[in-house]
């Protein structure tokens, strides 16, 4: 019975994936989502999404409660607009992904060619102006949203190092990197307890091939998720049900 019903589950997280067209808005998936079946069904969609490198669902920590339509199309509504905000800033590149609760959440990548000069975890100039400017109009201004804050690398060793000698120090050159993003944003009045996490996941989870220059440009990054807190969600609730 069990098994039957997983793969209902299954089923009917495909139907609403398949029927979601590219040009829908946040506002519309939300409310497809949430009429979906709520927490259980958003984090399978969730699940599924995380599959696919970069895009992950695993942002943030369902809260346990039925995310109905109403829910979904008032968060989906105000992820939009924080999109919409996100690509007016210099070297960021937005997009829709699913939060762990199947709610939409927005991804923003900063280049670490742009952030960073090789093997080091200062930010740059360009860095700083563009931070800057995400954190004013963006992650000031949607202080009910959480943020992740996520660090990767290419795959490339380090000079005199072992093979394992160099996982390690991408792993911990990753997470300087990531931290000196929630750094900045933070000395940009960014509330540390809006920044949920930080984390230096290293050669993890490549976007391009590791072989080429322009791949390994594009694996050097870091990753800033918008996903809406537990507060957000109660209050999407609240206004949902009025």
């Amino acid at each position: 019975m069990k098994g039957l019903k997983f793969c209902a589950l299954v089923l009917s997280a495909g139907m609403l994936l398949s029927s979601c067209g590219g040009n829908m808005n946040n506002t519309g998936k939300g409310s497809l989502i949430g009429a979906g079946g709520g927490a259980a069904l958003g984090t399978l969609i969730g699940t599924l999404a995380s599959s696919n490198k970069g895009k992950g669902a695993g942002i943030g920590a369902a809260v346990g409660v039925a995310v109905g339509a109403g829910v979904g199309a008032l968060i989906g509504k105000k992820m939009d607009k924080a999109k919409a905000a996100a690509q007016q800033v210099e070297n960021a590149q937005v997009e829709s992904v699913t939060d762990a609760n199947g709610l939409q959440a927005v991804k923003v990548t900063f280049d670490s060619g742009i952030l960073f000069n090789t093997s080091s975890s200062a930010l740059s100039s360009n860095a700083t102006a563009s931070l800057a400017k995400f954190a004013s109009t963006v992650l000031n201004v949607n202080k009910d949203m959480d943020v992740a804050i996520k660090g990767y690398t290419d795959n490339q060793g380090w000079k005199n190092s072992t093979a394992a000698q160099s996982v390690q120090k991408n792993m911990d050159l990753s997470l300087q990197r990531a931290n000196s993003v929630s750094n900045y944003l933070k000395q940009c009045g960014v509330s540390s307890t809006q920044i949920t996490s930080v984390e230096g996941l290293g050669e993890a989870d490549p976007v391009a091939d590791n072989s080429t220059a322009a791949g390994r440009e594009q694996n050097r990054r870091v990753e800033v998720y918008l996903y809406a807190s537990e507060k957000m969600i109660q209050e999407a609730q609240a206004q949902a049900g009025n």
